[in-house]
């Protein structure tokens, strides 16, 4: 029998098919034809099957794994989402929890604040007094008697210790408004 290459096979049925025949109807035609034209080319047909077969097993293993990745993406989107509105709630409810305390503290911010502003107002009103009460001692056309001088001086005085007072009232507010406001920040959520 004589023996041809793939490449002289290859040559061959194309020189068949051009040379008018009529290309044979299956792939088990030409099989059997090229098998008669070379017995030995039937391992090579068997291996190019094998592979075949290998590849066809790749590609279905290669679906069944998308398959089940996709079913899991779906089921793991769909967790996520129900564990998202579940930490929602739970924060909201850890966070209703917490109200009470924040509520307290704003309202004791705002009393102090208050407080505070308060007490300027009546630490700016007691430094227009005695600027006053200074401006008519130094007038030349106030005629006090020495008593009366003695009176607004020592009122002077007075006022002066009444404004070191609230200084010090002022400073302990401010430091007080000041613990609320980090109390506050430190109890966010």
């Amino acid at each position: 029998m004589m023996r041809l290459s793939s490449l002289g096979l290859a040559g061959a049925l194309f020189l068949f098919w051009s040379g008018g025949c009529a290309p044979p109807t299956s792939r088990d035609d030409l099989v059997k034809q090229v098998l008669k034209a070379d017995p030995e080319f039937g391992a090579v047909l068997e291996k190019h099957r094998e592979l075949t077969n290998r590849i066809q097993t790749y590609e279905r293993e290669l679906a069944l794994k998308r398959s089940t990745v996709d079913q899991q993406i779906k089921q793991l989107r769909t967790d996520l989402s129900s564990t998202a509105a579940s930490v929602k709630q739970k924060s909201s409810e850890v966070k209703s929890r917490m109200a009470p305390d924040r509520q307290r503290l704003e309202l004791d911010l705002n009393m102090a604040s208050e407080e505070l502003q308060a007490k300027r107002q009546q630490r700016a009103y007691l430094g227009r007094t005695v600027s006053q009460l200074r401006k008519a001692l130094k007038s030349a056309n106030t005629a006090w008697t020495g008593e009366e001088r003695a009176n607004q001086e020592a009122k002077i005085e007075q006022i002066l210790n009444d404004a070191k007072r609230l200084d010090q009232e002022m400073a302990a507010i401010q430091q007080h408004v000041k613990l609320l406001k980090i109390k506050l920040l430190l109890i966010r959520l």
